[in-house]
């Protein structure tokens, strides 16, 4: 193994202290910033020192952890404590759909947003029961490491690279896309330049300490993560109810919304069609895709390379086992908060929005709406004068925002409660710097397995296996730089809502990566072309229907889910496919409750595309099977190294050169 330098150690020793230092500089902070506001500082002001303070502490962690030794660069030298590596684990899984996606997602869909919830949440389970410790017992620095080994040779490599890209590529590509719109709205830059802002700082956090640097800025960024998303619904549970722990008030909300929802049919502020019940089940969601959805999150999130990389950055197995157990208690922090949050956001709703007269609209939605991200009338609430006349072209309109009126983007849900509900703009910055730190540490993660996949499996292992420790990680970072600024110039045009996106990188991974895992790990009659060909079966199939759903619904495809479908403008249903666009622009037409940029179209079985990964993880099981009976098995020494694997004790597989 790798020894470490007495710097590293006297570093991991002092873990405690160093990152209680920080939270307690972080809070002083966030404290300095609030006696700013009071005396009078622009709003303007307060957000950029929270953007440019929390991206400059994570480069200077980035850059003090540089490294020019592999093992250090690639697994963090396989020194990371468990509790450390589950906190990182945390930040890492936090990404931008969690953070600033989730709540939204329960605020727009109620109980049937829960299905995100459950599947990311127990696919943790999976993780320790049938992949995370085996992996790293085997020793490798990358998933498709152990591909090669275990189903013997560089094509079962260069599948599994194809699937890490794949799926990575698409994730990465919403978190910088959750990056640009905070960076817009709180630096006041085009959105198209802000993801590039962002970009600097994911570079800055992994370029020179890859997975080393990544690893204890992931930690750092937990911390403000965690404190932004609570803060503000623990405000507003103290503020409402008199109880600091909104998890215990979060029924109390409900009723409260229940009574809003039936004073707003009263006061004629809501149609039925655009009100759905907050715990109305499958309202949304047709059974199939509820359940779909679960099961492809908890099996996609035991698939996704970069979830599995943390894991071989322990010292050892019941560490990375220990580790796992960790990762669920830090996540369950912020899933357990989330549909609290979700409740007091819809609460801060009905009760300061819907009602309020067209000329008395705080500004702080139109600073949203400029961005295109809250809509008024069908248009975009870019100023009073725009939303006004939209509004007034609607015959017998109040004057007043009804609910069917307002729409607005889920990933800006978590990131504007403050201000709908008053609180100070330091609670708003809070906030932004907590989605920024979540969507950075995820990108960072998720670039440097991309990055590692194509330098270490590509290129050192199958184009120059003599490469010099230098070159390669010169290569390493040039990947990581070009992968970067492409998947930044992805999400500048704005593909699609953040859920969405994840959402496809998960099944991606369950269809191409999981049946091989498994497999490879748990049946050792498996071969290596039966894994071959289940994973190009399986990914096959789960890309081929992503695509034609997603990008030809003229072949014959409709939407998922939605019932009582109308234009709120006109009132005439949208029943035909050409009404109902594959850009997420569709949704401007589409009142408040049917609104859902999850609505991907659907095809075979009135499948949602999201849970294209139930189509094509069956698949690459059955063939992988029915191609392995049919060939010779495996021989007597890569079957007893599989038994090896699955020992908790004992030598590591694959050892490393000191």
């Amino acid at each position: 193994m790798a020894t470490q330098t007495s710097g590293s150690q006297d570093f991991i020793s002092n873990l405690g202290r160093i990152y209680a230092v920080y939270t307690g500089g972080f809070l002083g902070f966030v404290i300095l910033l609030a006696i700013l506001e009071q005396v009078g500082v622009p709003n303007r002001v307060i957000g950029y020192l929270f953007v440019f303070f929390t991206l400059a502490v994570y480069a200077i962690i980035g850059v003090m952890s540089r490294t020019m030794q592999i093992s250090e660069y690639y697994v963090a030298g396989r020194s990371v404590p468990a509790f450390y590596n589950g906190m990182a684990t945390g930040a890492d899984w936090m990404s931008a759909a969690s953070f600033v996606g989730m709540a939204g997602t329960l605020f727009l869909l109620g109980y049937d947003g829960l299905a995100w919830v459950l599947g990311w949440t127990g696919g943790y389970v999976l993780v320790s029961i049938l992949v995370g410790p085996y992996l790293r017992k085997f020793g490798a620095y990358t998933v498709p490491d152990f591909m090669a080994f275990r189903f013997g040779g560089n094509f079962a490599r260069f599948l599994a690279v194809i699937v890490l890209v794949c799926c990575s590529f698409t994730y990465v590509t919403a978190q910088i896309y959750g990056t640009g719109i905070i960076a817009s709205r709180f630096l006041g830059m085009p959105f198209e330049v802000a993801v590039f802002v962002g970009l600097a700082g994911i570079l800055l956090c992994s370029m020179l300490g890859g997975m080393r640097a990544v690893t204890w800025t992931q930690v750092a960024q937990y911390i403000v993560l965690i404190i932004a998303y609570l803060v503000p619904i623990v405000i507003l549970s103290t503020q409402k109810y008199g109880i600091p722990i909104p998890q215990l008030t979060y029924g109390a909300a409900i009723q409260d919304i229940t009574a809003r929802e039936g004073a707003m049919l009263a006061q004629n502020l809501a149609s039925t069609a655009a009100l759905k019940p907050h715990t109305a089940p499958f309202f949304t969601y047709s059974p199939l895709n509820f359940f779909g959805i679960i099961f492809c999150m908890m099996v996609g999130t035991a698939s996704l390379p970069h979830i599995l990389m943390r894991y071989f950055t322990t010292p050892s197995v019941r560490e990375a086992r220990q580790s796992v157990a960790w990762s669920l208690l830090f996540i369950f922090l912020l899933y357990f908060s989330a549909p609290a949050y979700a409740a007091f956001s819809k609460l801060e709703v009905y009760t300061n929005v819907i009602g309020r007269d067209l000329d008395a609209i705080r500004p702080w939605l139109f600073q949203w709406g400029q961005l295109g991200l809250i809509k008024i009338c069908g248009k975009d609430a870019i100023d009073p004068a725009t939303i006004a006349a939209a509004c007034k072209a609607i015959a017998g309109h109040p004057g007043v925002v009804r609910l069917q009126d307002f729409v607005i983007n889920t990933d800006v849900i978590v990131l504007s409660t403050p201000e709908i509900a008053g609180l100070p703009y330091v609670i708003s910055g809070l906030v932004a710097a907590g989605g920024l730190a979540a969507a950075l540490s995820t990108a960072d993660g998720l670039l440097l397995a991309i990055a590692n996949a194509l330098s270490h499996d590509i290129y050192y292992k199958m184009i120059d296996p003599n490469a010099p420790t230098a070159r390669r990680l010169v290569v390493a970072r040039v990947l990581l730089i070009v992968v970067a600024v492409f998947a930044a110039y992805l999400a500048s045009t704005k593909p699609g809502d953040i859920l969405a996106m994840v959402g496809w990188a998960f099944s991606l991974a369950m269809a191409g990566n999981f049946p091989a895992l498994v497999m490879g790990i748990w049946w050792k009659r498996t071969t290596t072309a039966g894994a071959v060909a289940g994973i190009i079966a399986g990914f096959g199939l789960c890309v081929f229907y992503l695509v034609t759903t997603r990008y030809y619904p003229q072949a014959g495809v409709s939407y998922f889910g939605m019932t009582a479908l109308t234009n709120p403008t006109t009132g005439a249903p949208l029943v035909n496919v050409a009404q109902v666009m594959a850009d997420a622009k569709w949704l401007a037409d589409v009142p408040a409750s049917a609104a859902n940029p999850l609505a991907s179209k659907v095809g075979w079985f009135d499948l949602n595309n999201i849970n294209c990964g139930l189509l094509g993880m069956p698949l690459g099981f059955l063939v992988m099977i029915v191609v392995s009976l049919l060939g010779k098995e495996p021989s007597r020494e890569m079957q007893a190294l599989i038994d090896e694997i699955r020992k908790p004790r004992g030598r590591t597989i694959l050892e490393e050169k000191t």
